[in-house]
Order: C-alpha cells, then sequence, then structure tokens
C-alpha cells in the first residue's frame, strides 16, 4: 500500500485561519492516520494481501472551509467550522476491491477510539451523478480548543470509484471546460461500467479464494 499521510502540507494562509487550532488539528490528523493504519495493517500480512492501495490524510484548507460556511449561511471562523462541520479532518482509503470497503468499514465500527455518528453508503446507493463512495463520519474525543471533540470524515472508494472522482472533481472546479454536458453523460457511463466492473472482479477474486 502506498502510504500518504498528509495530503499536502498546512499552507501558510491555512494556518493563520486555524490560528491556535492549527497544532491541535495536524495532531487529530496523524491521530486518525496512526489509527487507520493499524486496522488496515490488522487485515494485511503482505503486499499481496493488502486491502488498500493508498490512505491520503488532510486538513480542510481555509478557502474551502470558508466556502462551506457560507453555503450555510454561518460566519467564517474556525469554531464554526468545528461546531458545524464534519469533515474538518478527512482521511480517503482506496481499495483493489469493493468487498474490502466493507471489511474496513466493519473494523472501524468497532474500534474504541471513536464513535461512528453516520454511515453514508453512495455504492448501494449512488449519487444520479454516477458518484460512488462510503462516507463515514466519526467523532473523536480529543480536545481541539474549547471542544472536548472533533468531527472526521473517512471516505472509502475503489481505485476505479476513485479514478472516476478525480475527473469529476476537475469537470466541476474548472471554468473553462467545454462540452459539459457530453462529458457529463460520458462520465455517468463510464461510472456504471465501473460499478458493473468491480463487482465484477469482486467476483473473481472470490471464486479464487475459495478454490
Amino acid at each position: 500500500m502506498t502510504m500518504r499521510g498528509q495530503d499536502r502540507e498546512m499552507k501558510v494562509e491555512d494556518r493563520a485561519f486555524y490560528g491556535a487550532y492549527a497544532d491541535e488539528l495536524e495532531r487529530v490528523q496523524e491521530l486518525l492516520i496512526s489509527e487507520i493504519q493499524k486496522l488496515l495493517d490488522s487485515i494485511s500480512t503482505d503486499s499481496e494481501t493488502a486491502v488498500a492501495e493508498h490512505l491520503k490524510c488532510r486538513i480542510k484548507s481555509a478557502e474551502s472551509m470558508k466556502e462551506k460556511l457560507r453555503r450555510k449561511n454561518l460566519p467564517e471562523t474556525p469554531e464554526n467550522g468545528l461546531k458545524y462541520l464534519s469533515d474538518i479532518v478527512g482521511a480517503r482509503v482506496v481499495t483493489h476491491f469493493v468487498g474490502d470497503i466493507y471489511t474496513v468499514l466493519e473494523l472501524i465500527e468497532q474500534d474504541t477510539c471513536w464513535k461512528v455518528q453516520t454511515v453514508k453508503d453512495y455504492i448501494a446507493e449512488a449519487k444520479p451523478n454516477g458518484y460512488r463512495s462510503l462516507h463515514v463520519i466519526l467523532n473523536v474525543p480529543f480536545h481541539v480548543g474549547g471542544f472536548d471533540s472533533v468531527n472526521v470524515e473517512i471516505q472509502m472508494r475503489t481505485i476505479a470509484m476513485d479514478c472516476w472522482a478525480s475527473l469529476e472533481h476537475q469537470l466541476k472546479y474548472k471554468k473553462t471546460i467545454r462540452n459539459t454536458a457530453l462529458i457529463v453523460d460520458e462520465l455517468k457511463r463510464c461510472a456504471d461500467e465501473m460499478a458493473s466492473t468491480d463487482l465484477t472482479m469482486q467476483t473473481i477474486r472470490d471464486m479464487i479464494q475459495r478454490s
């Protein structure tokens, strides 16, 4: 598994926005990485049995935080981010097979390091645009400023789902793309084909393991 502990270092403007919370959020991030890695290691004895292709973790950028708070009509402060948002710290686990996602989910639900708040399964029921992933919101009992705990999000998806999500993200945030409607239709078609392939690959793996 490729280990990517941090998606990026905290930028100067992000550290300025979070202020006194910055160091504490970085410690939450380190805790999240360490605990997820421990869970993954518990079911992987070597590179051939590794369930995850890679693990990434990030602290939400100041720009993204402010934009999300604006959508909720809330003042753009780190305190409101900690109080009202669930993904100020986030991790992504990318697996080889669909079944591995649910294996990791079971371990997350059994872990006493945190409390599971919600599970949103966009694999069983994809979003209308074709997006597939499994989102888990956790409450971690870690003191951040005046808060006794912080909510974090773990997203889990297969390599195919992750590739698709990367393209969809580019489409969403780039402003000069032509033929947007055509690309949206093609992405939806690809999402359906990838979902079918993911299930077929899972079936083949199950057949190999049973034999």
